[in-house]
């Protein structure tokens, strides 16, 4: 049983680094950084296409938070006192996604954005871009650059 599990593990993994992905994006805990790695150890996949995999889900979790900030209302000054991740947007403006892959601050970032209805396309491209560097820096680590 446990060989069958393992075999559909290797066949899916994927599926499960892009689900992993996703998850650790939202509000719910993931745990893609540990996905990743299983995945490199695997073998079977190219790096780019890992990454890429990973990238993709990471992404499109941190957009769900951008989404369901659309959807918050209440979007007066006095509600944004407090908050550091509104802080952040409002002083360093659309840059601050880049960060939108840090651990605790990163999925409020996103959050935010769409409660400051922050244009959608440069948040796309920002947000992509800081969860790639992440994943391609934990690749380089795991391979031994650093």
């Amino acid at each position: 049983m446990l060989a069958t599990f393992v075999e559909w593990l290797s066949e899916s993994a994927l599926w499960v680094l892009f689900s992993t992905g996703f998850l650790s994006a939202t509000l719910l805990p993931g745990g893609s950084e540990a996905a990743l790695i299983a995945i490199l150890k695997l073998g079977h996949y190219d790096v780019a296409e890992i990454i890429l995999v990973a990238t993709l889900g990471n992404t499109l979790g941190g957009l769900t938070n951008y989404w369901i900030g659309i959807l918050l209302p209440n979007r007066t000054q006095s509600e944004k006192h407090g908050h550091k991740a509104l802080r952040w947007l409002e002083r360093y403006g659309y840059w601050t996604l880049l960060l939108s892959w840090l651990p605790v601050i990163g999925d409020p970032l996103c959050l935010a954005a769409g409660w400051l209805r922050m244009k959608f396309i440069p948040c796309v491209i920002l947000i992509a871009i800081g969860k790639a560097l992440r994943y391609a820096v934990l690749t380089a680590a795991f391979y031994g650059v650093f």
